[in-house]
């Protein structure tokens, strides 16, 4: 009586180990699986909305508009128009964009005798004047209703940081800007004003990435942070610490910084101060 006891103390046991094992290999709805874990809905593959050319851009998550100009060194407002994007810049995964302007529309071709042709009549044509834009003149509105509009009016850059510049702009040799190296965690900062329009990962070659928008001609870049302290849609100032200098691909200190010009790549020190010389001894 007392073995058959004992059996059937083991076997429920047995029975309940087993079942903590099953309830152990499920977290939510992901499966463990040899220690690896089954895709979520959130991490599958973007499905696109139509077939992905060799100038098309499948729109990821996480992706926006001015990181995919960025990218591919186009101006955003262009890639926008190309792709009835409106002026709230709004994408969605599975999006497929154009990277090129589309064809022109085909021009109606018309033949002899088709058209008949008369003189208008004359009419008088009042003269346009045309009037001088003045301090009080309003400036064409550039950011949609609702949008925070930052000031750019005259404003001056500063240096991202207080580092040494190792390597300067070579755009023939793939150096799109400056590569400054200094303590890992020390300050970034903005080079100028404007509205954070990127904060991430997602762009390969930058590792912690922030694009900041001047004005609608100029972007400003910074990658390789350690930490970012500004999210889309943050307003910064000149100067304002923004992330931390991290490390580049060699593991050591770098932040990359580069200036865009309508999506074109443009040599910092154009704009940047002099630096101030040591005083002769």
């Amino acid at each position: 009586m007392k073995a058959a006891l004992r059996s059937g103390l083991l076997s429920l046991g047995a029975l309940a180990l087993g079942g903590c094992a099953g309830l152990g290999s499920w977290e939510g709805e992901r499966t463990v699986y040899n220690g690896k874990k089954s895709p979520t809905a959130a991490e599958s593959p973007v499905r696109a909305e139509r077939a992905v050319g060799a100038d098309d851009h499948l729109v990821q998550r996480g992706d926006t508009v001015y990181a995919i100009a960025f990218r591919n060194n186009l101006d955003f407002r262009e890639l926008a128009r190309w792709n009835g994007i409106g002026s709230d810049y709004l994408i969605r995964p599975g999006q497929v964009l154009r990277l090129k302007a589309p064809p022109p529309a085909p021009q109606p071709r018309y033949t002899e005798g088709d058209v008949q042709t008369t003189a208008a009549p004359e009419a008088d044509i009042a003269p346009v004047k045309s009037e001088p834009i003045t301090a009080d003149t309003p400036p064409p509105p550039l950011e949609p209703p609702g949008a925070v509009v930052v000031d750019t009016a005259g404003f001056q850059w500063t240096w991202p940081t207080n580092g040494t510049v190792i390597r300067g702009y070579e755009p023939a040799q793939g150096n799109k800007g400056l590569d400054f190296t200094g303590t890992v965690g020390q300050p970034v900062f903005a080079a100028a004003p404007g509205r954070v329009v990127y904060s991430g990962n997602a762009l390969k070659g930058y590792g912690e990435l922030i694009i900041i928008k001047h004005d609608e001609v100029h972007l400003s870049a910074y990658g390789y942070n350690r930490q970012r302290h500004v999210k889309e849609g943050d307003v910064v100032t000149t100067g304002q610490p923004i992330g931390e200098m991290g490390s580049g691909p060699e593991n050591k200190p770098l932040l990359h910084f580069e200036i865009r010009e309508r999506g074109k790549p443009v040599n910092p020190v154009g704009f940047l101060p002099a630096k101030a010389k040591p005083a002769a001894k």
